[in-house]
């Protein structure tokens, strides 16, 4: 790539007011304090004391001057880059940002030691899942690694700020000060390439929201130069036709030199400003920044730059020309300057320091509290002897090489010739360890869904049936009187009330901000809803089909299933995803495809009702919960007639319990959502000739029947047929799995496992199609006729 070098001359001198010298130099300690952070991150990393590490070399000054213009209440989402940010905001410390580089879950504020360096959050529920007070912090929003993944949050994040200007009724003392909060997000240049930074860029330029995005451009996505990534070299001159034009929608572009310290701190609060009060969202493309260090410990970026833009890059340091420039203004003399590069250095060694010997010492402790546990005095064995040995010349051992290290010898002596104590340390080692690593996958707290007991539907004597759909209406109406927070949105949620017909006519009851339409944009849809629930909201947002989920399932697979677990119970996004799916014909609206979903949206739960009261008794579940959750209607049942309970709003299906719909002694089948009714059906067949068989719906596939309360079934009928509209090998391997290994359905069997399932291919179109795709009633009958005379 070729670069044309800035002179000297044409750099625009403007003095600083003298008030604002001391700022600025604080600014110039800020960065030198970064920058030799990222110099340790990038050293520590090389001589193993870390696994990985990525840094802020080079992007220090448009942070300093991003500080200027934040606010409390506000929040970030940025990329895994912005310690420099969070130093110039007193946030955190080097020692506290080490010790997320060091993997250090005692120390590590940000997420327990869970993420590597660079990905940042901060507390925003207490432990027992409360909501603290956002509008006295800065809130950092937990980052993730995939790129441009942050900017659906972030839109989200700035809607919620919209609502609640827009709705005085909202709950907003702990979450917003009447809107004025702005979404700070920023994204590395070559990332804008994904298109969900195109897509979050068109959303905020059409809702209108207080977003301001950082474009970070070092000419480079890795080793991949600007010219090779963007239309026309430049991401901003790309964006140009999204300025905002006066006519009510777009965004503000603006343009600065990541090396220019006046323009920076000139143009942040300027914006800032602007957004506040306009709620228009604006970029500023921070331009010619330099990677000192390269992208990353993975790579050296002399590999792949020349040695003209390796030398115009050590001229156009941000903090080279930072420095020339607070000399040439007369702010402070060079020997100023080198002070504070001293102590700059000297405080980021002493961090490192700390942070080193606060990671080692518990390490040593430990090592020397388990030696103490040792047999002596003659009681020890060859085996023993050898494991303390061993033990000994660790030197700074982690839990996981400890207990490692018992488990061998508890498989070289045999478990008898384990000391007692050695036993009982080994198990209070492992539910450290797992409890430090694992838990908060989903919510501990006393709001989880999990700890809210189910309440029974009850009916008016007399009550006649009515459509599926209009008991969602009837619910939906009533819940959204109740609650203010409550939003729904997606495609044709709004004017028309979902194609199915769930929300009609709640528009006109409770007006357009509560209940409204979106552009087909499922991953900001998505992101959308985590923003706002983020922020004390509670939002239904719908993806039309199952089948267009798969669009979004990057921000619900890597942001919203992992948000509580990868901040250790710091941060939640109880939002709820509403779709439907099962039995519709054709390839695209099938919506029967879970095992994507099973596998990758651990941490959150996902129910398939297998009508549309059980679905209301979910979502009743569900919002008095603090979870995020996938809600799968069954496509064909919104105009199949059923009664409405009389108490539809206090009516509670409980999670992870299974419900038996039909009593038999010779088989159990198990399955879940429109293949029910399928089975019962085929049921009242096989009774005609003698076989009773039970049905049992699963009601949520994420989790799954916690009380073990299937395997206790099949203790009465010893035979298992599984049904299940998934293609063979997919939901059913998963329903099996839990059944027979975690329930030790094996030991009660009297037959093998039989599975009725839909064809390896997509459905096809029209009746044959279906029938030929998915399972019906016969398929049923017979596998259940063969499994019962096995």
């Amino acid at each position: 790539m070729s670069v044309k070098d800035p002179e000297l001359s044409t750099v625009d001198f403007r003095r600083l007011p003298e008030s604002d010298f001391e700022h600025a130099l604080k600014d110039y300690y800020t960065c030198r304090v970064s920058r030799e952070l990222s110099n340790v991150i990038r050293r520590d990393v090389l001589n193993g004391r870390a696994k990985f590490g990525v840094s802020d070399d080079g992007k220090e000054l448009y942070q300093v001057a991003m500080a200027r213009a934040i606010r409390k209440g506000d929040w970030r989402a940025d990329y895994y880059r912005g310690h420099t940010l969070l130093l110039a905001l007193d946030m955190t410390t080097p020692a506290e940002l080490l010790a997320q580089l060091y993997s250090d879950d005692r120390h590590d504020p940000f997420s327990t030691g869970r993420q590597m360096g660079g990905h940042y959050a901060n507390r925003t529920i207490d432990e027992d899942g409360n909501w603290l007070d956002a509008t006295q912090t800065f809130n950092l929003s937990s980052a993730t690694s995939p790129t441009a993944g942050q900017m659906a949050r972030g839109f989200g994040l700035a809607f919620a700020s919209k609502l609640y200007r827009q709705d005085e009724r909202l709950p907003a003392d702990l979450h917003s000060n009447e809107g004025n909060e702005i979404a700070w997000t920023e994204i590395g240049d070559a990332s804008t390439s994904e298109g969900v930074f195109w897509e979050t860029m068109n959303a905020a330029g059409v809702t209108r929201v207080p977003m301001i995005c950082t474009i970070v451009d070092d000419g480079y996505g890795i080793s991949v130069p600007v010219d090779l990534q963007t239309t026309k070299g430049s991401i901003s001159e790309a964006l140009a036709g999204l300025q905002d034009d006066g006519a009510g929608s777009g965004i503000d572009i603006h343009r600065v030199k990541g090396w220019d310290y006046p323009a920076l701190i000139d143009l942040y609060p300027k914006v800032a400003r602007q957004v506040r009060q306009s709620h228009r969202a604006a970029l500023i493309h921070v331009q010619e920044l330099t990677q000192p260090n390269g992208h990353s410990t993975s790579g050296s970026h002399e590999r792949y730059k020349s040695k003209e833009r390796l030398q115009w890059e050590k001229t156009w340091d941000c903090l080279a020309q930072f420095r020339h420039y607070l000399v040439a203004t007369g702010v402070a003399d060079a020997s100023d300057l080198d002070e504070i590069e001293k102590r700059a250095k000297k405080e980021v060694a002493a961090a490192r320091k700390e942070a080193w010997e606060r990671l080692n010492a518990p390490r040593k402790a430990r090592k020397e509290a388990l030696l103490k546990l040792l047999p002596t005095n003659g009681h020890s064995t060859p085996a023993i002897n050898k494991f303390a040995e061993e033990l000994k010349r660790m030197s700074q051992p982690l839990l996981s090489e400890l207990i490692d290290a018992v488990r061998r010898l508890r498989f070289e002596a045999g478990p008898d010739a384990m000391p007692r104590e050695l036993k009982s340390w080994l198990r209070d080692a492992l539910d450290e360890l797992r409890a430090t690593k694992s838990r908060n996958l989903l919510s501990n707290t006393p709001h989880s869904p999990l700890r809210i007991g189910g309440v029974p539907a009850t009916y008016t004597k007399g009550v006649k049936p009515i459509p599926g759909y209009e008991i969602l209406q009837h619910y939906f109406a009533a819940k959204f009187e109740e609650r203010p927070e409550l939003f729904a949105f997606g495609e044709d949620v709004g004017n028309i009330g979902d194609v199915n017909q769930g929300f009609a006519g709640l528009q006109d009851k409770f007006g357009e901000k509560r209940i409204f339409d979106t552009g087909i944009r499922e991953w900001t849809i998505v992101g959308q809803a985590m923003g706002m629930s983020m922020r004390g909201l509670r939002p239904i947002a719908e993806i039309q089909y199952l089948d267009y989920i798969y669009y979004a399932l990057p921000i619900l697979t890597d942001d919203v299933a992992t948000l509580r677990w990868r901040t250790n119970g710091m941060q939640a996004a109880p939002l709820i995803i509403r779709t439907r799916g099962h039995r519709l014909e054709g390839i695209w609206h099938s919506g029967s495809y879970l095992s994507p979903l099973l596998g990758s949206l651990r941490g959150m739960h996902i129910c398939v009702p297998r009508n549309m009261v059980q679905a209301t008794g979910m979502y009743n579940t569900l919002l008095d919960g603090d979870d995020p959750a996938l809600v799968i209607e069954v496509l064909n049942g919104y105009r199949l007639r059923e009664p409405e309970p009389s108490n539809l709003l206090e009516f509670r299906v409980p999670l992870g319990v299974p419900e038996c719909l039909r009593e038999g002694t010779d088989l159990t089948i198990v399955t879940y959502g429109a293949c029910v009714r399928i089975c019962l059906e085929a049921a009242k067949l096989l009774s005609e000739q003698g076989v009773e068989v039970e049905i049992i719906d699963v009601q949520t596939l994420l989790p799954f029947d916690l009380e073990h309360r299937i395997a206790n079934h099949l203790s009465h009928t010893n035979r298992l047929l599984i049904v299940d509209e998934d293609i063979p090998g997919a939901a059913s391997a998963f329903i099996e799995r839990k059944i027979v290994e975690e329930q030790k359905g094996f030991e009660l069997l009297d037959a093998p496992v039989r599975t009725v399932t839909a064809a390896v291919h997509r459905p096809a179109y029209a009746d044959d199609g279906n029938y030929a795709s998915k399972p019906q009633v016969m398929d049923v009958v017979e596998a259940a006729a063969e499994l019962v005379l096995y």
